[in-house]
């Protein structure tokens, strides 16, 4: 290993067994120790990670990019010491602090200040060391008033909060985060970006793994893509990359957070083939939508019959499942609807204006009707998407009527 060098991988592989039956009793136990395996008990082999090659050097934050099961959390895992690997070799100089999940490294008997020493001492620091450190991470948590209190009482918001000011605060050489962040709000999620890019600027090293694409693009300057379990590519060019994952997800079906959402749906009528949640330039938003940006909801898909009763609209509803308003357009009174039904395809976008919805998380669901016939979608059992907006007030002022538009 060189010595700018902080972290060598080659040739990392990792095997799991599944479909495996437990057994649960002495006899199907010593049984399985001389072969003895039903039909039932079968395994198959499943590699999470396969020949799996890079360094990191001092001052990288790189971000590690993927779609589920692609093998990010199991990487992670081995780096941290959590799990072995199958086969390979890993050689990590320097301290490691990691954040996987919600109960990493805390022991929820232990108050939140026992915790705190604790993780130092895990870190290798002095009680000095934890001492010198110990106000800036309280304060930083925002727990102040529950330091005292055992972890098992906490809040998953709170017990992040903690937990990620412990694992930035106490000076590790390797900081690695997973998408446990995505518990605390937004305000928390911009604060702890802003300590990581200090812990990198520091010449410290940061692993970053998150679906929240304008995270990975502001904070680190290395991206990993991988694809079920090997490495498709690494790039200092950060945005490229992201756009080559966000393509091959949308080619294969995939989504996350705000992306494009492949729906499939089909009735006798129409399909909804896809949704998307996008600004004003027709970029995908990403994760949160801030209150005084517009929303725009684009739907696309085909339409089989051509029926002049038909409508087609969203319904919005509010985290409780709420109807806030809904809205459609007629195709029996609208000629744009009617040129869409002629060219069987339907390509509607939706604008919600800004400033109209408040802070919380909502839920659009296509509306579908043929208009005082029957419903073609039930209502909350349709396509949707969600999203998150932030900024503004707590609740709701939406009593505006919502435009339409063609794409």
């Amino acid at each position: 290993m060189q010595s700018d060098t902080v972290i060598d991988v080659q040739n990392l592989s990792k095997k799991y067994r599944i479909g495996a039956a437990k057994k649960d009793n002495l006899r199907e136990t010593i049984g399985g120790l001389f072969g003895a395996r039903s039909d039932s008990q079968e395994a198959t082999e499943f590699w999470a990670l396969k020949d799996v090659n890079f360094t990191l050097n001092h001052g990288d934050a790189v971000g590690i990019i993927g779609k589920n099961g692609a093998g990010k959390s199991t990487l992670l895992k081995i780096l941290s010491r959590i799990t072995e690997p199958t086969t390979g070799r890993i050689q990590i100089n320097g301290r490691v602090s990691s954040l996987l999940e919600v109960g990493t490294g805390f022991h929820p008997e232990l108050t939140g200040k026992e915790n705190i020493y604790l993780n130092g001492t895990i870190l290798g620091m002095s009680r000095k060391e934890v001492k010198s450190k110990f106000d800036e991470i309280v304060e930083f948590s925002g727990v102040e008033k529950f330091i005292s209190t055992p972890v098992k009482h906490y809040s998953s918001g709170m017990y992040v909060r903690l937990a990620f000011a412990v694992a930035a605060h106490l000076e590790p050489d390797i900081l690695i985060i997973d998408e446990v962040l995505a518990v605390g709000d937004a305000e928390f999620q911009k604060k702890c970006l802003g300590k990581m890019e200090d812990v990198a600027n520091q010449g410290r090293t940061v692993i970053f793994v998150s679906h929240n694409m304008d995270a990975v693009s502001n904070l680190c300057n290395s991206a990993i893509y991988i694809n079920d379990g090997r490495i498709e590519t690494i790039s200092k060019n950060v945005d490229g990359l992201i756009s080559k994952y966000l393509n091959n997800l949308q080619a294969n079906g995939y989504s996350h957070g705000l992306e494009f959402r492949n729906i499939g749906f089909k009735n006798e009528i129409h399909s909804i083939d896809r949704m998307a949640i996008m600004n004003d330039d027709f970029e995908l938003h990403q994760e949160n939508i801030h209150f005084d940006q517009n929303i725009n909801i684009l739907i696309e898909g085909k339409i089989f019959q051509n029926n002049p009763a038909l409508n087609l609209g969203v319904n919005l509803y509010n985290h409780r499942n709420d109807t806030l308003c809904w809205s459609w357009v007629k195709n029996d009174r609208n000629q744009e609807l009617k040129k869409m039904t002629d060219l069987k395809k339907i390509s509607l976008i939706c604008k919600i204006p800004k400033s109209t919805l408040n802070e919380g998380s909502y839920k659009v669901e296509i509306l579908s009707v043929l208009h005082n016939i029957k419903n073609l979608i039930k209502k909350t059992e349709g396509p949707a998407i969600t999203f998150n907006v932030v900024g503004g007030d707590k609740g709701v002022q939406l009593n505006l009527p919502l435009k339409w538009s063609y794409k």
